[in-house]
This record gives structure tokens, C-alpha cells and sequence, in this order.
């Protein structure tokens, strides 16, 4: 009787494991070719040329290129009303508005430039803020002549404390509570390189400052130019929680003496793109915006080359 009752367990107890399998098997097999064909997504946009007057206008332009991230198509002056139509076409068309320029030197040593620079920032957060865009970027500047130019005073610590205090004060004026105010890294001014970068976050220490990205920035040597997949890794494991958008251009090394790096466009330098897009996918959401290119058909070529990349290493690129 007792061999009977073990029989009988042992037949019922794989009669239940074959229908649980089956039934695993059964779920598998719906979710499995999803899950094959489905690539991480990255979000890419650049510079239109088409004109546009309303904001389903400019959607059918992002749109039309393929994009799904785009720069803010207003300026600060625009009404609330128009503000937020934009807005809101953006978030049906689940297009992100990655940033608003703030170009312009707020360090600078001549105070008829300053205090515009600084007026310029603060109207430009304000406008990031009221659109959401996921940032205001400008660069910190420089205590040459040209706004974006080197001098021997940019690398300096009092130069670095000028910023933190200069950055401070843009914040605290305008208290964003959407956005993010940013500075792109440079060769030749703060922040140009991770840890500065890293420095300048525990400085300024605002929950609204964050990190814009653009590596081609950083390449300022054959050092950094032959080992940028390096330093890119080396930019998101040390400021990945922080960057809210990137730039996408590329850079090449002449071989006349001495040192000579010209930004190019996407495809005819050696950025590491595929290391690039990798640490990006790691950031969801997070917008690659192509730049300073001269027509719409360079920015049509750069689109196709990060594509090729993104497909090549097992992303989606819009």
C-alpha cells in the first residue's frame, strides 16, 4: 500500500512538472521575440533648417529627419501660451527638448560683457525651466578676450572659485525646479575633464546643477585623442548619474607638427563612438544632439554614421 502512495506521488508530481513546463515554455515563447527584436533606444537630434510657425509644424519637421530629441525651438521671449504648446506637442510626439543655449562669458573681465552674459543666463534657465528642457548649457567662459577662448587665467583656482560663485548666483536667481543648469566641458577652460567636473559639482552644490557632455571637448592631445574610448568610459562612470545632454561631433589628429585636432563631422574622426553610445545607453532618456555642422545634408550624413554605429553594437538610434 505504502509502494502504491510513493507510485502514485511520483506520477502526479511529474505530471505537474511536465504541465509547469509546458506552460513556462508556452510564456517563453510569446515573449522571446520581443525581447529578440526589441533594441535599446537612444535619442538623437540636431539642428533643423526647415522653417516651421506652429508647433505641429515643427514636430512633422523632427520628425521628417528622424529625430527624437530636438534643441528648444523658441526664444526667451515667447509668450506662455506658445511656451507651452511647444511643450506639449514635444511630450505627444514623445520628443525630449534636450537644451537651451545660454552661449555667452560670464567670467569675462570686461563688465560690459559680464553683466549681459549673466542677464543672458539667467533668462535662458528661465526659458529651459518654463519649456522643460532637461538643461540651460553654456560654457563657464573665459577671462580672455573671446568669450570661448583660451587664457592663461582660465585653469586657475581663482578662476575655478569665479565660477562656482558666478554659477551659484544663475541658480539661485532663477530656482529651476524642472531643469538643470549645465556646463559643456572644454579643452581649455573648467571644466575639461571628469574630476574637475566632479570638483565643480561639490562646489557649486545645487540640486540644480548638472553635467552636459560633449568628449570631443576634452581631446585636447595625442594622448587623450588615441585613448578617448578610455577617457569617455572614464566621463560616465565618474558623472553618469549627473548628465543630463551630449554633443555629437568627432575629431582628427593632422599629422603636421606640432599638435594639430580639427572637429569634423561624425564618421571622419577617431571618437570612439561605439564606446559612446554604449555608456549612453546606460542613461535612458538622455538626449545625443549633433552640432556645428554647416547644412542640412552634413547633419543628414552624421545622423546615418551614429545610426550605422548604434546598429552595429545592438542599439536603436532615432
Amino acid at each position: 500500500m505504502l509502494n502504491k502512495k510513493k507510485s502514485m506521488s511520483r506520477r502526479s508530481f511529474l505530471k505537474n512538472s511536465l504541465i509547469g513546463a509546458a506552460a513556462l515554455a508556452s510564456t517563453s515563447a510569446i515573449k522571446s521575440p520581443a525581447a529578440q527584436t526589441k533594441l535599446p533606444s537612444l535619442r538623437l537630434g540636431g539642428r533643423t533648417f526647415e522653417k516651421f510657425d506652429s508647433p505641429n509644424a515643427w514636430v512633422k519637421v523632427i520628425r521628417k529627419l528622424g529625430y527624437n530629441a530636438a534643441y528648444c525651438p523658441v526664444g526667451a521671449g515667447e509668450k506662455d501660451d506658445v511656451v507651452n504648446a511647444y511643450a506639449g506637442a514635444a511630450k505627444r510626439a514623445n520628443i525630449v527638448i534636450a537644451e537651451v543655449g545660454a552661449w555667452s562669458n560670464p567670467i569675462s573681465p570686461d563688465e560690459k560683457t559680464r553683466r549681459p552674459a549673466l542677464a543672458k543666463c539667467r533668462r535662458q534657465l528661465a526659458l529651459a525651466d518654463r519649456i522643460g528642457a532637461r538643461c540651460c548649457v553654456n560654457i563657464s567662459g573665459s577671462r580672455g578676450k573671446r568669450w570661448d577662448g583660451h587664457s592663461p587665467e582660465n585653469l586657475t583656482k581663482e578662476t575655478f572659485d569665479m565660477i562656482v560663485e558666478t554659477t551659484r548666483a544663475i541658480i539661485d536667481d532663477v530656482k529651476p525646479t524642472r531643469t538643470y543648469f549645465t556646463l559643456e566641458t572644454m579643452p581649455w577652460a573648467y571644466p575639461d575633464s571628469p574630476d574637475s567636473y566632479l570638483r565643480l559639482l561639490k562646489a557649486i552644490n545645487r540640486k540644480r546643477f548638472a553635467v552636459h557632455l560633449d568628449p570631443v571637448n576634452l581631446i585636447c592631445s595625442p594622448q587623450r585623442y588615441f585613448k578617448n574610448g578610455e577617457l569617455i568610459r572614464e566621463c560616465f562612470k565618474k558623472l553618469g548619474p549627473h548628465i543630463r545632454s551630449c554633443h555629437a561631433k568627432d575629431i582628427l589628429l593632422q599629422t603636421k607638427l606640432t599638435t594639430h585636432l580639427d572637429e569634423v563631422r561624425p564618421g571622419l574622426g577617431a571618437l570612439d563612438y561605439a564606446v559612446f553610445l554604449k555608456e549612453l545607453s546606460k542613461l535612458p532618456g538622455t538626449p545625443l544632439m549633433l552640432e556645428h555642422l554647416p547644412n542640412a545634408e552634413e547633419y543628414r550624413l552624421a545622423a546615418a554614421h551614429i545610426r550605422s554605429v548604434a546598429k552595429a553594437v545592438g542599439l536603436s538610434l532615432g
